[in-house]
């Protein structure tokens, strides 16, 4: 087990390497495309039934991103979701938040996939006296989100 300061790096390493690798010297896109002025906001639509992970892994892609956007979250991490719940708002700049989304959205996507895949599985066990463990066979450079 690793100490919570070790597990905080491991996140910010996942962060800054997925943001180097994701966006590079700059999302062309919206540089060419959106004024640097520009605010905006964005929610996160959950698209299947669930339980939602990553919101605060999200909070710490937007801080890292830009300081200067703000998030509202609606639903917790650990939380059943439904189809067309509503995680969070982000709003701010409009350039920051389009650069965070891919980061943001994959990783969700991901964290969620497992919780709600391990949730089937405690289930199935329920009563049984079996455990569920984690393992360490996880995905190089990410196993702190998984």
């Amino acid at each position: 087990m690793i100490s919570e300061a070790q597990f905080q790096h491991e996140l910010d390493l996942i962060i800054t390497n997925a943001i180097r690798e994701d966006v590079g010297d700059g999302d062309h896109s919206s540089l060419a495309c959106i004024p640097e002025s520009a605010t905006g906001k964005a929610k996160l639509l959950v698209k299947d039934d669930g339980i939602l992970a990553g919101v605060e892994f999200a909070r710490m892609v937007f801080q890292y991103v830009d300081p200067g956007l703000q998030m509202e979250v609606f639903i917790a991490d650990g939380t059943p979701v439904k189809y067309g719940d509503v995680a969070f708002h982000v709003s701010g700049s409009s350039q920051s938040i389009l650069k965070a989304e891919r980061l943001v959205l994959n990783a969700m996507q991901r964290m969620s996939a497992i919780a709600t895949k391990t949730k089937v599985f405690v289930a199935l066990l329920e009563g049984t006296g079996t455990k569920i463990l984690d393992t360490r066979k996880t995905t190089p450079g990410i196993r702190a989100i998984e």
